[in-house]
């Protein structure tokens, strides 16, 4: 049996299947990728939830394996080497997982580099502003009278729609025709904006007629809908 002692974090949420990818998550825009792509990719995996209502990414365990304090992050008992293996930064993992069961990354060096350019711009810039415009739109940033900061981030969202947009126009998917690290990286974000954010009036989000038809194709992946719904 594998030995995950050695990770503190394991002594906080313990495996109780240690020869499967430990996720340590909460089913939040960025923590849903990964557990999409697990159950995409069918990676056998064992779920831990961190409780931010408990401050749990704050706790010197978590930290121990994110320095970072953020969700999500893996621990792979079989990682390079045959070695187990602590990762974290969601567009990271999506990647390390794409390379350890040889699914949702092109081959070709083209398609590959590609795809990573989505998923950069899926973490530089599609996180980062949806998730200001949600602290502005439902959360505390609500109560400022002063809108300009809303609306800068308003805006913000409405030019990464039109760039995705764009990049759908006859396509099913970013890559063409077969669905990708690329799509994967970037559906729980535009789910969260209209769903949890209920930021889709506010940004227009009809007139992305696009993005609509991807983000309906996404949705109706089996692997989507568990995903978004993991831990627990």
């Amino acid at each position: 049996m594998t030995d995950l002692s050695a990770f503190p974090i394991t002594q906080r949420w313990p495996a109780q299947h240690p020869d499967r990818i430990q996720l340590y998550s909460l089913p939040t825009p960025n923590g849903v990728k990964v557990s999409i792509m697990l159950e995409e990719t069918g990676l056998p995996y064992e779920p831990h939830r961190i409780d931010f209502g408990q401050d749990d990414q704050k706790s010197a365990a978590f930290v121990s394996l994110n320095p970072n304090g953020k969700i999500p992050a893996i621990l792979d008992p079989d990682g390079p080497g045959g070695q187990p293996f602590g990762l974290f930064e969601s567009g990271a993992i999506l990647l390390y997982l794409a390379e350890k069961s040889g699914q949702f990354l092109p081959i070709d060096p083209a398609g590959r580099w590609q795809a990573i350019q989505w998923v950069m711009f899926q973490m530089g810039g599609v996180g980062p502003m949806f998730g200001q415009l949600g602290f502005f739109h439902k959360f505390a940033g609500r109560e400022y009278e002063d809108k300009r900061p809303r609306d800068r981030y308003v805006a913000e969202v409405v030019r990464l729609l039109g760039v995705i947009d764009a990049a759908l126009a006859g396509k099913d998917w970013l890559l063409g025709a077969d669905y990708s690290v690329a799509d994967i990286a970037h559906l729980g974000w535009v789910n969260a904006l209209v769903g949890f954010y209920e930021a889709g009036e506010l940004v227009g989000i009809d007139r992305f007629a696009n993005v609509n038809a991807w983000l309906a194709r996404g949705l109706a992946r089996p692997a989507v809908q568990r995903g978004l719904a993991i831990p627990g």
